[in-house]
């Protein structure tokens, strides 16, 4: 983390070691919640295990993240605003982060069947996704003041890459030594649990809620112990909530002095959209070709994830030499690239018409056309780890330095609100073509029209102090 705090420009430091470490270990703190809760093992669990009906937990769970979604996108710019005009932002990342701890250890209490327990459930769920977004929203905000602009780009890729390792160790430490085989009483890697808990019961699926919070409230803790925090004045909360609205109110209205900064979301928002649905579709396609089991799938998300950190990490330190801009563009070309080849794959051919030798059916990856799809999903992940920290990047250097809480809040709300238009249009094409490729492929659409969509957006600035393009 020295070379972060300490580039070519010690000028630009604002924060030493300790605090940039702190900083970066805010993403490894709270990834588990996404990795063990929200995709591979409670979500799971709720639709089938919590509820009684699958199909009413699919539908319920649906419904609950999206909701959800759609509050983090509406309340996360007004909420920024608000610490802004509250000249701190620790003590409201403390408040979340209590939250986002006891929500999280809720999950606990979703004992199969009990339905008596899922107003509690559900009001977790929601509380755990807003605290884990508002939180993020907060510490995104932070950026400017820790590091100049020609370190932000190592700052938010090594946070990027702490957050996927932190999460795919959380997954690897909860399967080896806590989550028990169904049907057994070893965990995945044949091991005695450490713990005691019934499968029967859900008792691991369950206990990915307190083991998160307790992994959060140990990794968090060198955020507020070392990290600094802003040092604007300091505002009680109904004065800094009456603030937050008028500089919101104000932003809104003068909105277009901030050309560069709404092309850039309108770009972020394309895109995203695109990237979201790949991940989303990136299994299901799999499996539909493949006949991929959960646990070959399981081995796909650990690839992606690792190599979305290495993705991460590198396009950092790129970031930093030429910058943000020609790092995304750079990223959704490598995206396309591999969205397009990975979907020229079947059991028969790669890139759509070169036919692949008949051989045994030797399954888990064994086959040429497993591993073709394999090395493309590869690309996809070296990716979108640069697409999403250079985007980071690239807010926090044309934020303006009094509202980075409030434009970090719109950079979350352009990552949100239409997240449900790529899936929207892959289903409606899917129904109308009766393919599933071409169905997928929609989601071209997103990626190309962000790509263009980013070329009109004004470079951020590598050398002086952060503020709004206009």
């Amino acid at each position: 983390m020295s070379s972060v705090a300490g580039g070519a420009a010690p000028a630009q430091t604002r924060a030493g070691p300790l605090g940039i470490g702190g900083w970066v270990l805010f993403d490894w703190a709270a990834q588990p919640f996404y990795t063990l809760i929200t995709t591979f093992l409670f979500a799971p669990y709720f639709v089938d295990g919590f509820m009684t009906d699958p199909v009413a937990g699919q539908s319920l769970w649906g419904f609950v993240t999206a909701a959800a979604g759609v509050a983090v996108a509406l309340l996360s710019p007004v909420l920024g605003a608000m610490a802004d005009a509250s000249g701190r932002l620790k003590p409201w990342i403390f408040g979340w982060s209590v939250v986002f701890i006891v929500s999280q250890a809720a999950l606990w209490f979703a004992v199969p069947g009990e339905m008596g327990a899922l107003p509690l459930i559900i009001a977790a769920i929601v509380a755990a996704i807003l605290a884990a977004e508002f939180s993020t929203v907060l510490t995104n905000a932070m950026m400017p003041s820790l590091v100049g602009p020609r370190a932000q780009g190592r700052l938010s890729g090594f946070g990027w890459a702490a957050g996927y390792a932190g999460g795919l160790l959380a997954l690897v430490i909860f399967a080896a030594f806590l989550l028990v085989r169904d049907g057994g009483d070893e965990t995945m890697l044949g091991l005695a649990p450490v713990l005691p808990l019934d499968p029967q019961a859900g008792e691991g699926a369950r206990f990915t809620g307190p083991f998160a919070a307790a992994w959060y409230l140990v990794f968090v803790l060198p955020l507020f112990l070392f990290t600094p925090d802003l040092r604007g004045s300091r505002r009680s909360l109904s004065a800094a909530a009456r603030g937050g609205w008028r500089e919101f109110a104000q932003t809104v209205r003068n909105v277009w002095q901030y050309k560069h900064v709404v092309r850039f979301l309108f770009a972020r928002l394309l895109y995203t959209d695109g990237l979201t649905a790949i991940f989303s579709f990136g299994g299901i396609y799999a499996v539909s070709v493949f006949g991929w089991g959960s646990a070959t799938l399981g081995l796909f998300g650990i690839v992606l994830a690792a190599t979305a950190g290495i993705g991460a990490a590198l396009g950092g330190v790129l970031d930093d030499r030429v910058g943000a801009k020609p790092v995304i563009l750079a990223a959704l070309l490598l995206l396309i690239t591999g969205a397009v080849g990975a979907l020229s794959i079947d059991r028969d051919s790669v890139l759509f018409v070169v036919p692949i030798p008949n051989g045994p059916e030797l399954g888990g990856l064994a086959s040429f056309a497993e591993q073709a799809y394999l090395g493309f999903a590869i690309l996809i992940g070296l990716a979108a780890g640069p697409l999403q920290s250079a985007s980071r990047s690239f807010m926090a250097r044309i934020a303006p330095p009094d509202k980075s809480g409030e434009f970090f809040g719109l950079f979350a709300f352009s990552g949100k609100i239409t997240a449900f238009a790529a899936p929207l249009l892959v289903a409606g094409v899917t129904a109308l073509s009766d393919s599933q490729r071409i169905g997928i492929a929609s989601i071209g659409v997103f990626l190309v029209a962000g790509f263009i969509a980013m070329l009109w957006v004004k470079p951020a600035p590598l050398s002086g102090g952060s503020g709004a393009s206009r």
